[in-house]
């Protein structure tokens, strides 16, 4: 009988009226004929109630910042969540007739390293459920977002941990596909808040979706489509809160599965980004190196990296971060340049930028992509701060104040409201 796994958000599962409805879809596809294996995260709102307990057990600051705990512990708590709406899951596929069991992270196992609060999947052997499945078990019920270490113990896979769940198990059983359903119905070329423009995909591919995810777009996290283009696991994206269809959703997959496509697929945007710039750095060998190594260790995210042309000896370098990130940022530079590892004359940084990039897999093989993109930016009197690009996107940083106008010019440049 075939596999198929299905995801369902928080916002899917906040109460009993919407574990109700999304056990109606779990339902049909066992009616089509499929093993279901449902992988559900905490109820809305859950998680973060959790981790403010541990913040007040652990004397945390008023920001809700906790102090010092036990990371063991913390994964013991905020893995809780979801084993109470797996169960709940259970009870009411079972009230409808369906033979369901719910399962936690360490009964099945997953398998992952023992990184408390940021864990790698490793393995999931499946003999456990095989063997239910073989004795009659219609549907898994697996609480997402936790695994076992070899020691033994709970671990979890940081926020949006349940995606890469449900992936991982997809690929573990073979599954047929795997549907992720949230609160949006699919993949979308842009923000729909930000234009009314914004089309439906009905297909993208994973190194498209993979960008979109990382740029900005929040729908699937960046580990689980990762995980889904390295085995090859097909994804759709839908809503928990419409009727499923042949049409419904997004499907993610492989580029061979896309007949045709748009040169650009999509523009993707991130508000909270930072630009820093160190001027005037020596330019030598392991000047790099140097600047980016502290940077790492304070876990400070680098994004877009420029260094300028070098004149006598000395050259600025210049990089992308995130807001959040700004502070650490800042006391790691100074730090080693107290320690003498570089020199610097200033540090100049400007936290009221955003990210805008355009993304397509079409852009590997026509010519023009970016000259259209920065004429657009020139005409619509929008400067561009910094760039960079790769195979298939092309990124700049603009002053935030512009970036809705940026995401809808760039929509409308490369006529993304019209299908192919």
């Amino acid at each position: 009988m075939p596999r198929l796994v299905m995801k369902f958000g928080g916002t899917s599962v906040a109460d009993i009226d919407r574990i109700r409805n999304a056990a109606r879809k779990v339902k049909q596809e066992v009616e089509n004929g499929y093993e279901v294996t449902v992988v559900v995260s905490a109820m809305s709102g859950e998680t973060n109630k959790l981790v403010g307990w541990v913040s007040g057990a652990a004397q945390g600051d008023t920001a809700g910042t906790p102090g010092f705990y036990d990371a063991r512990e913390y994964d013991a708590i905020v893995s809780s969540g979801e084993l109470v709406t797996s169960g709940l899951m259970a009870i009411v596929l079972q009230e409808m007739g369906i033979n369901a069991r719910s399962w936690q992270g360490w009964q099945v196992p997953v398998n992952t390293t023992s990184d408390h609060g940021a864990a790698r999947i490793e393995s999931i052997p499946t003999d456990n459920l095989d063997a239910k499945f073989t004795e009659g078990m219609q549907v898994a019920v697996v609480a997402g977002f936790q695994g076992l270490s070899a020691d033994g113990r709970v671990t979890t896979l940081g926020r949006g941990g349940s995606d890469t769940t449900a992936v991982a198990f997809a690929a573990a059983q073979n599954a047929e596909r795997c549907d992720i359903y949230t609160d949006v119905d699919g993949i979308y070329t842009t923000d729909p808040r930000i234009t009314g423009k914004a089309r439906r995909l009905k297909k993208i591919a994973f190194e498209e979706m993979l960008e979109m995810a990382s740029l900005g777009a929040k729908v699937l996290q960046t580990r689980s489509v990762e995980l889904a283009m390295r085995n090859n696991v097909r994804l759709r994206v839908l809503s928990s809160f419409e009727e499923n269809t042949d049409n419904a959703g997004t499907l993610v997959c492989s580029e061979e599965d896309i007949m045709e496509s748009n040169v650009v697929t999509g523009v993707a945007c991130s508000r909270d980004e930072a630009k820093l710039t160190l001027i005037s750095v020596a330019d030598r060998p392991g000047v790099a190196a140097a600047i980016f190594t502290p940077l790492a260790e304070a876990g400070v995210i680098v994004d877009m990296i420029v260094q300028n042309i070098s004149e006598e000896g000395r050259t600025d370098m210049t990089f992308s971060c995130p807001v959040s990130d700004v502070p650490r940022a800042e006391k790691a530079l100074m730090d080693a340049k107290a320690r003498g590892d570089f020199n610097f004359r200033e540090l100049d940084k400007d936290v009221n930028v955003a990210k805008v990039s355009i993304i397509g897999i079409g852009m590997r093989s026509h010519a023009g992509v970016a000259q259209k993109m920065f004429k657009n930016l020139a005409d619509d009197g929008v400067n561009i701060k910094v760039i960079t690009t790769s195979e298939i996107k092309v990124s700049v940083l603009v002053d935030r104040k512009y970036m809705e106008l940026t995401v809808q010019s760039l929509h409308d440049a490369f006529e993304l409201e019209r299908s192919t």
